[in-house]
């Protein structure tokens, strides 16, 4: 590592306040203007749903279904 005097330790000082101030001003922006954050997550969408797909007959209509069946195999 180098001295702080020389111009590659100012240089890394430098690097540090950025990586330390850009997330802290980032989250002082959105965190006290929440009008901020709706426009940035309002503008995706991250979960879309496909159609919904018709609905599987119930227990009572599968058995009267069944019962149709069986009728009509008795029948011939």
């Amino acid at each position: 590592m180098s001295a702080l005097g020389t111009s590659k330790g100012i240089l890394e000082i430098a690097k540090f306040g950025i990586y330390v101030s850009v997330p802290i001003f980032l989250m002082y922006t959105f965190a006290n203007n929440t009008k901020n954050i709706q426009k940035v997550m309002g503008n995706r969408s991250y979960i879309v749903y496909p159609p919904e797909a018709p609905r599987p007959p119930s227990p009572e209509e599968l058995r009267e279904m069944a019962r149709e069946l069986a009728r009509k195999n008795d029948i011939r």
